[in-house]
Formats: structure tokens, C-alpha cells, sequence
């Protein structure tokens, strides 16, 4: 009997990693030459209300032969099957390995009818398995591809953003049903120069059969879209990847394309002409794949696009009732309501509540793999996220990451996810106010990881040249201080947010600290009360009559 390996340390714990409700995640992609540095960038919002965030790590290691990998469904950890497990796996933490190869995800679903339950190789653990065997990101799509033709595929329809040091691709793929082992898929690199994203609908449409060099794809990918009668055109070359296997309907618009369409527009004023389109109609032009941005990329362009909320479009999230009286650019689920026999509907923006963590990719050419990858890694709410460099050369994970430090049912004070939830909950009923202590903190924190980086690109580069064996070890002691100082951090912040608006008032300061009499008594604190449009718009609904104060009568 041949012997049996766990991908990783073990499936079953690891299992959360992915959300259980996969469709949820947002994907930012930059390539090197729109990027102000050089460097390739990819970003991902793990979306779920059941995910707990935290940080995998799989430990480079030597296999020996004969050994198979058990491969769980990552959404649920059901076991599905086995597969022979490599020879030799790389160093992975969370979605990027020792090689700057970083891999991410959004589903779409698609066609039902190509669901097969036969299949092993699930959409979580394609990119995890990807990541330990993979020197590139060509070679990332190779593995697989190939797992899905050899082991079959078992999720739905799926984008994946498949980067490294040199070059970006979005692959999309979808299973061939329970009558047909593995799936039809098509890659796409996305030019150097321009920006894509992705957001749970699927976004590739024509194929360019004969660019052997920047796109591949499954031989029968058109062959099956005509078996089931998705594709009646005369020529291949007419084949719409995206109507066949994910055609557009209201919420792939809504709720997934206009996410796309709020990163666009901030690099080009021209996507506003895609604004019926994204608000719902199927009938308008899509847009395009990518498109070269007005400007180049920095980190903190992809910082904000995460955290995005549709602000000054005509999707705001803080221009509608829904907002309340303190402009709160969140909607609890459902997404949508009924009143009257009428339907209505939420914006679901990049940002959102029920995050497990986030991420920024950012691979560095110019630099040995040792160091030039980054995982800018943070929990939550990506709003509310403090996003911390996680090299991908490490060899441990921060305490405040470890899977294992509190779960979503244990409450951790040392635990990042915990201690960012109880911050951002906290702002999601006082958000206005409460945002203006928020965003100052989380801004000096990343700006001062910016500089930190840079210092220790320098420090590491030169320990490569006189001790190289004491890289890794330095960077991981980097990556944990930040990491655990970050969450002290935070709960002092949490500390001082639920001191200073207790009870719905805000406590007077002077000089960095609350005011008192002189006498150790508290100042009497303010009472702001709400603002003067929402005031108005009390006044002005037909059921606020009885709260009227009677004018006193003349004498």
C-alpha cells in the first residue's frame, strides 16, 4: 500500500482558508509597466460569513516516492479523492510561494450542468497544490490544467488571477459535467502595461486561437459550448467564452461587474459610459478585459481600490436611506427586499463586512525571489484591514495570524481577526465620525511599512551577500514584529474608540488626551446628535407629525 500525505500540514484544518460561500471575492490586477515601481500586483477580498482569517503556511519539504495527497474540498473539507503527491513542494504563505508566484480566485457558478461529483481537484485546492509545485506562473497554469484533465473538476465556473515577477493571467475555467473528465478553460495574460480585475462573473469573451504566446486554452472548448447549444456560429473565431458558460444576467451586473467597473474608472473617465451596463442592463456593451490606466499604479492606489464603495458614482453607498444618519456605506444581508410587491437591492461594493482576510501580491523583479515577494496581508474588513508585509520567503506565521489563535466562535485578544472585527463593528454604527479616528491610525501604520520595507529590502540584500542562511530568519522576524505590533496597535485603537463615544456622545480632548475639571472628573462631553439632513429627512417623512413641538400661544 502506497503511503498517504495531506496537503500541507493538514487538509481539514485548513479547510476555511477559502470562503464556504465561494462567490464573494474581488480580484485587482496590475501589471508590471502600469504599475509605478515595476512590479506585478494582484489583490484579493476573501469574502464569506463563515471564514475565519488567518495565514497558511506550507513549509517547503522533499517527499519521498510512491507517497499520494489526500485532497479535501476546501469549501466544505469533504475528501474527494487522491493524487500522487510531488516529489518536491515550495515554501507557500497564504496565496504567494518562495518563487513570487501568487495565485487568486472568484467564482461564478455558470452552467449547472457541467458539475461533475466524480471530480477531486476543487478550485482551493488547484491553487494551493499550484502554489507548492509552481516556478511560474505559466507553469502554475500548466499544473493545473493538467490536474483537472487527469483527476477531473469538482467546483463550479471560476476565474483565477495567476501571477508572477514578470507577467499576470486570468484563467477561467468551468467543469465538462458528470459524463466528462475535467473542464474547459481558457488563459489570457493581461499586457504589461494595463490593468484587469475580476469579481465573481466570468469576463473573458473572444479568444485569440492563434496568439500562442499570451493566451491557451482547452482543445474543445468551443466544441462543447456547441454539444449543449450554447454557440451556433459558423466559426470559432466568433466564440464568446462569457455567453456561453456565464451569460450576463441582473446580479452578475449589479453586484459583480459594477465592482470591476469601480476599480476602471479610477484609471479612466471613459468607463462612466458602461454605467447602464453595470447597473443592470444586459443589453449594453461590456467592457473590455483590461485597460491601460491614465496613470501608473502605486500600492496605495490598490489599497483604496479595496476598499472601494462606489464613492462618488451613482452606485455611493452613502446617498440612500440604507445609509442612515451616519453615512455607513455597509448593508447587512439579504441583498435584496420586497415592499409592495416590489423588489430592491443593495449594492454589494469591493469593501465589505463579511470579509476574512485581504490581500495585496506584489511581485518584484528587480529583486532575489528571497525578498522581491510580498504578501501585504490583513483581516476583515478591508476597509478597517491594516494591510502588514508578509515576505514569502517566511518560515513561520505571526501569532496574530495562526490558524488555531481563536476561531469564529472563540473570541481571541491576540488574534488580528478578532481584535479588527471588534474595531469595525464598533464603526459600523457610528461610521462618519468614527472613520476620522479610524483612517488617520490605519494610514500611519501603512505608510510606515512602506519605509520599513525598503529598510529591510536593504538590510536583507545585504545579509544575502555575507550570511544568506540568516535571510529567511531575519525576514520572519521582521514579518512577526509588524504583524503582532499591528493588532497591540489596533486594540489600543479599539480602546480608545469605545471610550471616547460611549453611549453616543464624544468625550472633549485636550492635548492628546480626554479633558477632565482639574479636579480627576471627566468634562461634561458633547452631544452631537445627528446632522442637519438627517434631520430634515425626519422632518420631511409623512409619519414625523407627532413629534412636532407646539409652538407656545401668543398672550
Amino acid at each position: 500500500m502506497k503511503q498517504i500525505t495531506f496537503l500541507g500540514a493538514c487538509a481539514l484544518a485548513c479547510a476555511l482558508l477559502l470562503p464556504q460561500s465561494s462567490e464573494a471575492c474581488s480580484d485587482l490586477i496590475v501589471g508590471k509597466k502600469a504599475s509605478a515601481d515595476g512590479s506585478v500586483m494582484i489583490s484579493y477580498s476573501a469574502d464569506s460569513h463563515t471564514l475565519y482569517g488567518d495565514l497558511v503556511h506550507y513549509p517547503a519539504k522533499a517527499w519521498g516516492k510512491g507517497l499520494m495527497l489526500e485532497v479535501h474540498e476546501w469549501d466544505t473539507g469533504k475528501p474527494l479523492g487522491f493524487i500522487p503527491q510531488a516529489s518536491v513542494t515550495y515554501n507557500v504563505i497564504g496565496n504567494m510561494n518562495e518563487h513570487q508566484v501568487a495565485i487568486t480566485e472568484s467564482t461564478w457558478g455558470g452552467r449547472k450542468e457541467l458539475s461533475d461529483p466524480k471530480g477531486i481537484m476543487d478550485y482551493g485546492s488547484l491553487i494551493y497544490i499550484a502554489l507548492q509545485r509552481s516556478k511560474s506562473a505559466r507553469e502554475a497554469i500548466r499544473t493545473m490544467t493538467d490536474l483537472v484533465r487527469d483527476y477531473g473538476y469538482y467546483s463550479s465556473g471560476e476565474s483565477f488571477t495567476i501571477a508572477d515577477k514578470n507577467e499576470v493571467w486570468i484563467l477561467e475555467m468551468i467543469g465538462k459535467g458528470p459524463k466528462k473528465k475535467g473542464a474547459v478553460w481558457v488563459a489570457i495574460r493581461i499586457p504589461d502595461n494595463a490593468i484587469s480585475a475580476h469579481a465573481n462573473q466570468a469576463r473573458i469573451h473572444k479568444i485569440p486561437f492563434g496568439d500562442k504566446e499570451n493566451c491557451m486554452y482547452e482543445k474543445d472548448v468551443v466544441k462543447l459550448a456547441r454539444e449543449y447549444g450554447w454557440y451556433t456560429g459558423k466559426s470559432d473565431k466568433d466564440f464568446d467564452f462569457q455567453k456561453a458558460y456565464n451569460p450576463y444576467e441582473f446580479s452578475g451586473l449589479r453586484a459583480c461587474e459594477a465592482r470591476v467597473w469601480s476599480f476602471f474608472r479610477t484609471f479612466d473617465k471613459g468607463m462612466d459610459k458602461y454605467t447602464k451596463h453595470i447597473q443592470g442592463d444586459i443589453n449594453e456593451e461590456p467592457m473590455p478585459l483590461y485597460i491601460v490606466p491614465d496613470r501608473k499604479v502605486t500600492l496605495d492606489d490598490v489599497r483604496r481600490g479595496m476598499r472601494n464603495h462606489y464613492e462618488d458614482t451613482p452606485l455611493s453607498m452613502t446617498n440612500d436611506p440604507g445609509a442612515g444618519a451616519y453615512k455607513v456605506p455597509y448593508r447587512w444581508r439579504p441583498m435584496t427586499f420586497k415592499v409592495d410587491g416590489k423588489e430592491y437591492v443593495n449594492e454589494r461594493a469591493i469593501a465589505t463586512q463579511q470579509t476574512g482576510f485581504v490581500l495585496i501580491a506584489q511581485m518584484r523583479s528587480w529583486l532575489p525571489d528571497e525578498i522581491g515577494g510580498i504578501l501585504w496581508f490583513g483581516v476583515d474588513d478591508a476597509n478597517t484591514a491594516v494591510l502588514t508585509p508578509m515576505y514569502s520567503a517566511i518560515t513561520s506565521v505571526p501569532e496574530c495570524y495562526r490558524r488555531g489563535n481563536g476561531d469564529m466562535t472563540h473570541f481571541s485578544w491576540t488574534s488580528a481577526f478578532w481584535i479588527h472585527n471588534w474595531v469595525a463593528n464598533m464603526a459600523y454604527h457610528r461610521y462618519e465620525p468614527m472613520m476620522q479616528d479610524i483612517r488617520p491610525v490605519q494610514t500611519a501604520l501603512e505608510s510606515s511599512y512602506d519605509a520599513l520595507v525598503k529598510a529591510t529590502d536593504e538590510y536583507a540584500l545585504e545579509l544575502m551577500k555575507s550570511d544568506p542562511a540568516k535571510v529567511k530568519d531575519y525576514l520572519t522576524s521582521v514579518c512577526s514584529k509588524v504583524a503582532n505590533e499591528t493588532t497591540a496597535r489596533w486594540k489600543q485603537l479599539g480602546e480608545y474608540l469605545i471610550v471616547k463615544y460611549m453611549d453616543g456622545n464624544v468625550k472633549k480632548e485636550k492635548d492628546g488626551q480626554f479633558e477632565t475639571n482639574g479636579y480627576g472628573q471627566i468634562v461634561m462631553p458633547n452631544f452631537p446628535g445627528y446632522s442637519q439632513e438627517y434631520y430634515e429627512s425626519i422632518a420631511r417623512s409623512g409619519e414625523a407629525e407627532h413629534l412636532v413641538v407646539p409652538k407656545e400661544e401668543k398672550k
